[in-house]
């Protein structure tokens, strides 16, 4: 993402934070009316806090609320950090996974200011080889409406978001690339990188 994200882009890494979740786990039972329901309550939660009112801190807290919601935080975590996850020790990607889900939180969540009287509307729902892909459509003040598309799969018997596009850029991978070059900066220290994203955003 870029240095100084657009309203734009600030709004689709709080969406993101929300969707990215295990690409691998397979399929289960469900439907397209299912998919649909989940993201209609994801939406209805970003729309409410963008909506009400108090303090960025109060905000913050509410987003990371609704990640911690929607989200398998574990799997989230551990796909972000990449190859790298294989050589953290257990008490490293805990640390880890607590740090993301706060600096997550914090990035976007203290955005939310920017985005009064923007909405997201659920369009459809349909069915893609083994998951269901939703789409929806982001209205924000003073820009073009755009396509935003959510790709949903049941994890352990209950559906998750497993990946995004927004116009066609794929943000599990984003999100994976941004701490990748955050952990290159240091050189590869897991430790490093852990400090500095509870002080990050």
């Amino acid at each position: 993402m870029p240095n100084k994200p657009t309203r734009r882009s600030a709004l689709m890494g709080m969406i993101s934070s929300l969707a990215l979740a295990a690409a691998a786990r397979p399929a289960m039972a469900m439907n397209a009316s299912s998919a649909k329901r989940l993201v209609d309550a994801i939406v209805a939660d970003i729309n409410k806090v963008i909506d009400d009112g108090g303090s960025d801190a109060q905000k913050i807290k509410k987003f990371e609320k609704i990640f911690v919601r929607y989200s398998d935080v574990p799997t989230i975590a551990r796909y972000a950090l990449g190859v790298d996850a294989r050589r953290a020790t257990k008490a490293q990607l805990s640390a880890f996974t607590k740090a993301f889900q706060v600096y997550v939180s914090r990035k976007y969540g203290k955005r939310f200011r920017e985005f009064i009287g923007g909405k997201i509307e659920v369009r459809k729902a349909r069915k893609v080889k083994n998951f269901f892909e939703v789409k929806t459509i982001a209205h924000l003040r003073g820009e073009a409406p755009f396509e935003v598309t959510f790709l949903v799969s049941d994890r352990s018997g209950k559906a998750k978001f497993f990946n995004l596009f927004i116009e066609g850029v794929n943000m599990l991978l984003t999100e994976r690339t941004e701490i990748g070059a955050m952990l290159d900066k240091r050189r590869g220290n897991i430790d490093a990188l852990i400090k500095d994203l509870k002080k990050a955003s």
